[in-house]
């Protein structure tokens, strides 16, 4: 008998390492050890041909942290985080409410808010690059014209922003629309019959069902948050004066403008390190308040 249970416990632990096979290998090939690789990159000097790579610990960490470029860099990231994350969730949740209602011509509004996520960012950020002309924009129109949005220091990580949750809040609305439309009506009847207004039938009904959903678009918000980098090239390519300088585009920078590779290794690190952070305070702390059934 305790052969047999022997042979039916490792029958069931070898089809369960079938099924988690696929993802451990795609795991491991592109995310485990390219973040070693990484990690052993950064521990080394950038080497020439004539001079090869020499171990040199955390000294590029040290650097980093030295130099006034990373909390340029650092303080516009939490910037352009902290701006562009409540507010491209804050949108899309007022979108999908407005679409998911009962309006006319909403498989016309459900089009309209998802349509700067069809766009390809290189074609959304020359459409904004034409806008924020000056004299030539549609902002010439508004009494706007002479401002040189992304020239200007102050004004360049705001321009970059606004590109960014006009393009990110479609996107999110569809999540939305889809957890909204999973809402059994029964609930809605059974509030209306209770007495409760709209208002509180939103904010006690559906935003607390709305939590894992919450948790999900705020995940993917942070993650494109540090992963921006395409739309700079377009719009400032991190000028004027390192303003709208933005982590990813600094690591790119550094490795393939400066040949940097191990620094840009440490920053790659350091950012791996921020993230989960702040993976393991939102699944620790929101996720305690998401209802899942």
């Amino acid at each position: 008998m305790s052969d047999m249970l022997k042979q039916e416990r490792r029958r069931t632990a070898l089809y369960g390492w079938m099924l988690l096979s696929p993802a451990l290998v795609l795991l491991t090939t592109f995310a485990f050890a390219p973040t070693v690789a990484t990690l052993w990159q950064s521990l080394f000097s950038a080497g020439t041909r004539r001079r090869p790579p020499a171990f040199v610990g955390l000294d590029n960490y040290t650097d980093l942290i030295a130099d006034p470029v990373f909390w340029r860099v650092l303080g516009n990231n939490l910037l352009y985080a902290g701006i562009t994350v409540p507010a491209s969730i804050v949108i899309a949740l007022g979108m999908a409410l407005w679409a998911n209602a009962n309006i006319p011509a909403r498989a016309f509004v459900r089009v309209a808010y998802f349509t700067p996520t069809m766009l390809p960012m290189i074609a959304a950020a020359n459409l904004w690059l034409f806008f924020y002309t000056p004299g030539i924009g549609p902002f010439a129109f508004l009494g706007l014209g002479s401002v040189n949005w992304l020239g200007q220091p102050d004004t360049a990580l705001w321009a970059v922003i606004v590109v960014a949750i006009w393009k990110e809040a479609g996107f999110f609305m569809i999540f939305y629309l889809a957890a909204l439309q999973t809402i059994p009506p029964d609930l809605k009847e059974a509030a209306l019959i209770e007495g409760a207004g709209r208002w509180t039938y939103t904010r006690r009904v559906v935003l607390p069902l709305l939590m894992p959903t919450t948790l999900f678009v705020l995940v993917n918000a942070l993650i494109n948050s540090v992963r921006l980098i395409d739309q700079l090239f377009i719009l400032t390519k991190g000028g004027p004066d390192n303003a709208s300088k933005l982590v990813l585009y600094w690591i790119w920078e550094l490795a393939f403008s400066y040949f940097d590779a191990p620094r840009a290794a440490a920053m790659t690190m350091l950012v791996l390190l921020v993230l989960c952070a702040i993976a393991v305070v939102q699944f620790t702390l929101i996720d305690r308040r998401a209802h899942y059934r």
